[in-house]
């Protein structure tokens, strides 16, 4: 089974969803996460949890 790190970013109200998709997008491009969860929140705000797989190298024995 795969192992995952995860990271929290909050989008305040103010950010429109156009400048949210770019912050996305920038953090799917060169940090290699991929979206795991969004939360709208009451007040307009979003909570984006993002994802990436952890890749352990295993030690060579030779």
């Amino acid at each position: 089974m795969p192992e995952y790190e995860f990271v929290d970013v909050y989008v305040p109200r103010g950010v429109s969803r156009k400048e949210a998709a770019r912050l996305l997008t920038d953090h799917a491009e060169y940090g290699h996460w991929e979206l795991d969860r969004l939360t709208l929140r009451r007040d307009g705000s979003r909570r984006v949890r993002l994802r990436r797989r952890i890749i352990r190298q295993l030690r060579a024995t030779w």
